[in-house]
């Protein structure tokens, strides 16, 4: 039983370490979702006010949907 546990132990430690980001690191991914959420808020913005201008940046409206529902951690 304590062998198990300690194994349980060290790959939880493991997977932890691996986790472990500079604070640079972390802004970066902070900064990169800010911007993301800031563009599929324009974006849904454009579409709603000026739609024709969807057309122009050779987007369909499918695609801007699409684009608009992604959570702001997916690419």
């Amino acid at each position: 039983m304590n062998d198990t546990l300690a194994s349980v132990r060290h790959q939880a430690a493991a997977q932890m370490s691996r986790r472990h980001y500079s604070l640079a690191t972390l802004r970066s991914i902070v900064a990169a979702w800010d911007e993301r959420k800031r563009f599929r808020w324009e974006l849904e913005q454009m579409s709603k006010d000026n739609p024709h201008l969807i057309d122009d940046i050779g987007l369909t409206r499918r695609q801007v949907e699409a684009e608009i529902a992604k959570p702001f951690w997916r690419r």
